[in-house]
């Protein structure tokens, strides 16, 4: 190997070093689906995300759907309200819920109906402490369409 592969070599591993670090600090539990049924065009996905060190969900993507965003339902006087937000805080050592009256991600246009069983992977993009941002690969169960919790038992703190 000649001075420039070994360079190059090395920044790859450097790159994946950065990578792994952040995925090992970034811990997401009970991802799940609510399913649909035909003709729908959108449904939530739920989780809990959790970062030792502090980060930031900036994005995410679904081969599920054609658009996936970070949305944030919350009561405006007597309605609850839904928009999307840019970036959801992951606050250090602290567990972040993402659930169907909270923020969640929401997946739309959807490519197919979800029926429940299957599995939809995820693609969650978390920018570290160095701003640097990284893709966490998450495979969510779809569940009932009328599901509304996780499941008696798997609710952690």
């Amino acid at each position: 190997m000649n001075k420039r592969q070994v360079f190059s070599a090395s920044l790859l591993l450097f790159g994946f070093g950065s990578a792994a670090a952040l995925a090992a600090d970034v811990e997401v539990r009970n991802a799940w689906v609510r399913g649909t049924v035909a003709g729908q065009q959108a449904t939530g996905a739920f989780m809990e995300i959790s970062s030792k060190s502090g980060a930031t969900l900036v994005g995410a993507s679904s081969p599920a759907a054609a658009v996936t965003e970070i949305h944030e339902m919350k009561m405006d006087g007597q309605v609850m309200r839904m928009r999307a937000v840019p970036r959801l805080e992951l606050p250090a050592g602290k567990t972040v819920q993402l659930g169907p009256s909270g923020y969640h991600v929401m997946l739309i246009r959807l490519k197919q109906p979800l029926s429940k069983g299957e599995s939809v992977p995820l693609a969650l993009q978390i920018e570290g402490k160095d701003r640097k941002v990284e893709t966490i690969e998450v495979k969510a169960e779809v569940r009932d369409l009328t599901a509304a919790a996780p499941p008696a038992g798997e609710h952690k703190h």
